[in-house]
């Protein structure tokens, strides 16, 4: 089991973290991205700048048909994304512009001619490419950049300032593994891009030592001693012998990795081609995210009158556009006011009503006494005046006092159960009357018949004054299946049983 980590050691490892985050969000980062239709070998020629642009850029960003220029910007302020590569194709040329964020300048470039990495290596014998030399952001090398021009200075900036900055007191040259190069033909006024892959060998020894000291061992079954692979250089292809000269050996400062690349030694700095390779042209520059006044322009120039009048009119859009701004804060600050206004009518409105009904007396109230007073009153006026007209006493039902009229807004009362008469039980009284007559036939409540006693009696196993009855009527109590006396059963003969 390992040892656990001291204090000092989280301590360290915390610092570091914190520095390559600062450090981090100090260089500067890109999106690479298109617009519009632009084809196969354009796609594949913005992912291999993406490639070259690698560790600070973002290698798999999503780019949707409905995506505008103001959606990057608007995401590229929280990212930290400083430079812009974008790419269009038109029927005529494929072009290149370069933005600086957020307030510009634009750089407007025509690609006169490009390769891919696919075209570049497939034209080497040898190349040297991997993984870990795109960990590290490539060294930026500007040519020819000196000459007069305000365009040429401010386009040597805008490349300079795409890559970080190196510090050659303290940079480790283990971290520089490839090498942007860009060169400016003052005769042509073209650019020309190139991407290159760094290695660093020792110099001053043979070619057989050199051998020695690769990861791959040379095979010596012909040879009779060691010495014919150190001073001849036996079995070694010509391809092998490599021209090195003052042009590319140095001293190198630091170790370096790589066997015999050691401090204070003299070492050979090769570069090898990876791609991708453009030739441009600048066409343009343009203040602002492309909606600026043009600052210079290749093929266009104009005279000063004309600059004049498009500054002046630059100038009346700007000043119409303040003032429709002022208008708007205006008209928002008003609606602002009228909607508090309402608002403080509504809670005052609010407010008044609950006082009111907080603040009402009793004598707002109706009395459900006074009002069956009223009518009472009012009943005995309509039976006088009746006395008066016709000369007899009224009836009692006449001018009853139980049809008052309820106040408004009284939720009507619950209905008074039904007295008995006098004397009755309750099943007496629901009983029907033996005097009176009934129709034959069935009735709304269901079938009925009616006896020669005048009683009534229901059909199909029905309750009837709480007993339930059958086919052949009222059972009573003590009665075992046998008809009631008066009752013959169906089918039985007239006469004395």
């Amino acid at each position: 089991m390992g040892k656990s980590k001291t204090k000092n050691q989280k301590k360290a490892r915390a610092n570091a973290v914190h520095v390559a985050q600062e450090e981090y969000g100090t260089v500067p980062h890109s999106f690479v991205f298109h617009r519009g239709q632009i084809g196969k070998n354009i796609t594949q020629l913005v992912q291999d700048m993406r490639r070259v642009m690698e560790p600070f850029t973002a290698q798999s960003l999503k780019v949707r048909k409905k995506n505008v220029l103001k959606d990057f910007v608007a995401v590229a302020g929280p990212l930290g994304v400083t430079h812009f590569l974008i790419f269009t194709k038109t029927p005529s040329s494929i072009n290149m512009r370069l933005a600086r964020l957020p307030k510009g300048p634009m750089l407007h470039f025509r690609v006169v001619k490009y390769s891919l990495v696919k075209d570049v290596v497939s034209s080497l014998k040898k190349h040297r490419m991997h993984q870990h030399q795109f960990s590290h952001h490539p060294l930026l090398v500007l040519n020819n950049f000196g000459t007069e021009g305000l365009q040429i200075k401010l386009m040597a900036t805008m490349f300079q300032n795409m890559f970080p900055s190196i510090n050659v007191h303290k940079v480790n040259l283990n971290t520089i593994k490839r090498c942007v190069l860009i060169n400016y033909d003052p005769v042509s006024q073209e650019v020309d891009f190139r991407h290159y892959s760094v290695k660093v060998v020792p110099v001053g020894m043979s070619r057989g030592v050199k051998k020695l000291m690769q990861e791959r061992f040379p095979n010596m079954s012909k040879l009779e001693d060691i010495s014919e692979l150190l001073l001849k250089g036996a079995n070694l292809s010509e391809s092998e012998a490599e021209q090195d000269g003052d042009h590319n050996i140095t001293e190198l400062p630091q170790v370096y990795a790589g066997r015999g690349n050691m401090a204070s030694q003299q070492s050979a700095v090769r570069l090898t081609e990876i791609g991708p390779r453009m030739t441009l042209q600048l066409v343009k520059i343009e203040e602002g995210m492309g909606e600026g006044s043009v600052l210079y322009h290749a093929i266009i120039s104009k005279t000063e009158e004309e600059l004049q009048e498009i500054l002046n009119r630059k100038e009346a859009q700007l000043k119409l556009k303040e003032e429709r701004r002022k208008k708007q804060e205006l008209n928002i600050a008003q609606k602002k006011e009228k909607q508090e206004e309402n608002r403080k009518k509504s809670l005052d409105g609010i407010k008044r009503k609950r006082q009111e009904q907080e603040g009402g007396t009793d004598e707002e109230v109706e009395d459900p006494g006074m009002q069956e007073d009223q009518a009472a009153v009012e009943s005995e006026d309509e039976a006088e005046y009746y006395r008066q007209a016709v000369g007899e006493e009224p009836d009692e039902d006449m001018f009853s006092t139980s049809k008052r009229k309820r106040g408004a807004g009284k939720p009507p009362r619950p209905m008074k159960k039904r007295k008995l008469s006098s004397g009755k039980s309750q099943a007496q009284d629901r009983a029907p009357n033996p005097g009176k007559k009934y129709k034959k036939g069935p009735r709304a409540g269901g079938p009925a018949e009616g006896r020669g006693d005048g009683t009534l009696h229901k059909k199909g196993g029905k309750k009837f004054l709480g007993k339930k009855i059958g086919k052949e009527g009222l059972k009573w109590k003590g009665q075992k299946g046998k008809p009631r006396p008066g009752v013959r059963k169906k089918g039985a003969k007239k006469g004395r049983p």
